[in-house]
């Protein structure tokens, strides 16, 4: 599915797309209101030195790029009768910097690298707007995931007292030492975490000393959002007096089973 956003360039509605989580930019959005319109794209891809631009771009981050087809553009590239559209330059090199698309997001994209220097043919003033205005989505963006995630870390944090009241309701006797308590506590974060992640808090340190915090620190979404739920279902197989091992089995296939779910929701590709 693709994702659409719009953002106003000097009074310009211009488009940005993504696929593959990666960022295009419409050129046609920035020219549709010049007199030329989509002649404007044609005749700077007809420049030689933005074939050479666009050659070294794809050689850098397109293992697939036909390099010896664009050998043979090059020859007759800056001719009067050369020609070149971004539809051509994708189908006859194996491009993927720029984009041709039909239907409701019709026009032609390219990846902001491109379109910064595409742009700057058009008009260095919009370049710099386009720019600013790019960067504070990208903040915006940025700031939206971080709380999402800060929601998501809180909500495993209160439901986390759900999970260590159980313990200390069902598996600690009272004649136990506080210190005797934590590690009964340490134990079952741990069914968790070897449910979850494969491995202990212990095990997890040793193999990332040089990072700080916990795993969960360091989760994704999905996993946290799994944390939550396992932490719910321990507690109440906990209150019905299920055996550890037993447990953490099942926890670990309810694991399994639900980050292979939430991988594939596009409900829960939306929260990236």
């Amino acid at each position: 599915m693709t994702k659409s956003k719009t953002i106003l360039v000097q009074n310009v509605p211009v488009t940005l797309i993504q696929q593959s989580d990666t960022d295009f930019i419409s050129l046609t959005d920035m020219v549709r209101e010049s007199e030329n319109g989509s002649a404007v794209i044609d005749n700077w891809l007809r420049n030689k030195n933005t074939l050479e631009f666009l050659s070294v771009w794809e050689e850098i981050y397109n293992p697939a790029f036909n390099s010896l087809e664009f050998e043979e553009i090059k020859k007759v590239a800056g001719l009067n009768r050369f020609t070149m559209s971004a539809k051509q330059w994708i189908t006859r090199t194996n491009a993927t910097g720029l984009l041709a698309k039909a239907g409701r997001y019709g026009g032609t994209y390219a990846h902001k690298d491109i379109a910064f220097e595409f742009v700057s043919w058009i008009s260095p003033k919009f370049k710099l707007y386009l720019i600013k205005e790019f960067q504070r989505l990208k903040d915006e963006e940025i700031l939206t995931k971080a709380l999402e995630w800060n929601l998501t870390r809180s909500l495993s944090k209160i439901n986390y007292r759900i999970h260590t009241d159980a313990i200390a309701q069902t598996l600690i006797p009272t004649s136990l030492t506080y210190m005797q308590s934590g590690l009964v506590f340490a134990s079952e974060a741990d069914v968790l975490n070897v449910a979850l992640f494969c491995t202990t808090a212990k095990q997890w340190r040793d193999q990332n000393p040089s990072l700080d915090g916990n795993m969960r620190d360091y989760a994704t979404v999905e996993q946290l959002v799994v944390l939550f739920n396992l932490e719910s279902i321990n507690a109440e197989l906990i209150r019905q007096g299920m055996a550890q091992a037993d447990r953490l089995s099942a926890l670990n296939a309810t694991a399994i089973h639900q980050m292979r779910s939430l991988l594939s929701s596009p409900s829960a590709k939306r929260l990236k």
